[in-house]
């Protein structure tokens, strides 16, 4: 019943995005993302269950090669130094808001220093940091779980208006727009309309989705094992070359560089993964629940929503000095307070596909800086408060 809550979900946004224009604006992911969180704040479904860690283990690993298919790097290495750098004034954005919201509830909320550690890593290149960042600080469980329930609701939130954001003309035509592939304004269905597909094309392109997830699991296994975790350098070390989506993007750029021609003309792959990401975005928003943050963290959930705020405000005012594009800026943005996995699910839900492998390769590279700013602003903030 719970699998057919997770398919009748993802199938009704992206149903009600093609049918209709106010459902388009504001995205069939944000449509999957705000159903299960009321579905699960009403108790309808439950907040934890094996079959939300199958989405996670197995429908995004395989659905990030289906979508990295055509993913010619010779295609687009002129484009990724761009989010690359706007990712960086994100990073910043985070290192401020952080900053300023310990200091503003440094006599209210307990073990401040730690938590801004936590969520400084966390918002610069997403959870993967923050499993981390609280092995590094060893937080008491009540704030580690309050955090992550806080952290699980402001993202749900901003991801929200993250996605909305490009859908207003007055940040638009503030900006501009990058991209020229767009999906909004009610262009889902032009976007995805009907292809010629055959048996053949959606064996070869599982095949090669499942193999390259399932390589990129062995090989970081592996990695993880033999790089000692001595100290801090090769600690952080084992968890960045012992992450399965740094070695799976690698993998992949290889597979859709050297055999383009061949994969040109497989089609279906990035409908396919772009099914299993309307899955994800589903399971995304199941651990926001309001009444845990009510019972238990409020305070938290302040901090969390003051760093996010701060950080998207300077992402934004600080990158229009630079003049950086708007679909840039989001991506950044999000690459930098979800990760790659959520930036590039936003930049398939918006058809920003050009994007797609900079915010990739931006978002893993948050997970190298993420981890050195978070042990800093953590270190830092224990010795001023």
């Amino acid at each position: 019943m719970l699998w057919t809550f997770l398919v009748g979900m993802a199938t009704i946004a992206i149903v009600l995005e093609q049918k209709y224009k106010l459902a388009a604006r504001i995205t069939g992911a944000i449509i999957a993302l705000m159903g299960s969180i009321l579905f699960a704040n009403f108790n309808i479904i439950p907040t934890t269950s094996p079959v939300y860690d199958i989405v996670w283990d197995y429908a995004v690993p395989i659905a990030i090669p289906l979508l990295l298919l055509k993913a010619d790097i010779r295609k687009i290495k002129n484009e990724s130094g761009r989010i690359f750098k706007a990712f960086h004034i994100s990073a910043f954005g985070t290192i401020v808001g952080t900053f300023i919201a310990a200091f503003a509830l440094s006599s209210t909320l307990p073990y401040v220093a730690e938590i801004a550690g936590m969520m400084t890593g966390s918002y610069i290149g997403g959870g993967v940091n923050f499993v981390a960042m609280t092995s590094a600080y060893n937080t008491p469980e009540n704030i580690t779980n309050a955090t992550i329930v806080a952290d699980n609701l402001v993202m749900a939130v901003y991801f929200f208006i993250c996605m909305s954001i490009s859908s207003f003309k007055f940040f638009r035509c503030k900006f501009g727009m990058i991209t020229t592939e767009a999906i909004e304004e009610g262009n889902a269905s032009t976007y995805w309309t009907k292809k010629e597909i055959s048996l053949k094309d959606i064996a070869v392109a599982i095949t090669i989705a499942v193999t390259v997830a399932s390589l990129s699991n062995e090989v970081s296994a592996y990695l993880k094992e033999i790089i000692p975790g001595t100290n801090i350098l090769t600690n952080m070390a084992k968890n960045i070359f012992g992450n399965m989506y740094l070695i799976m993007t690698t993998l992949m750029l290889i597979v859709a560089t050297m055999f383009s021609k061949q994969l040109e003309n497989i089609n279906g792959a990035e409908e396919i993964g772009t099914f299993l990401i309307y899955l994800f975005f589903v399971v995304l928003g199941v651990p926001a629940s309001i009444s845990e943050i009510i019972k238990n963290g409020a305070f938290v959930l302040l901090f969390c929503t003051l760093a996010v705020l701060i950080h998207l405000i300077v992402t934004l005012g600080v990158s229009k000095l630079f003049k950086f594009k708007l679909d840039e800026l989001l991506l950044a943005s999000n690459a930098c307070i979800g990760g790659p996995t959520t930036a590039v699910a936003m930049a398939i839900a918006k058809g920003w596909n050009s994007l797609i492998i900079p915010t990739m390769l931006s978002g893993i590279w948050g997970y190298i800086l993420g981890n050195y700013a978070g042990i800093l602003v953590g270190n830092i903030l224990k010795s001023i408060l």
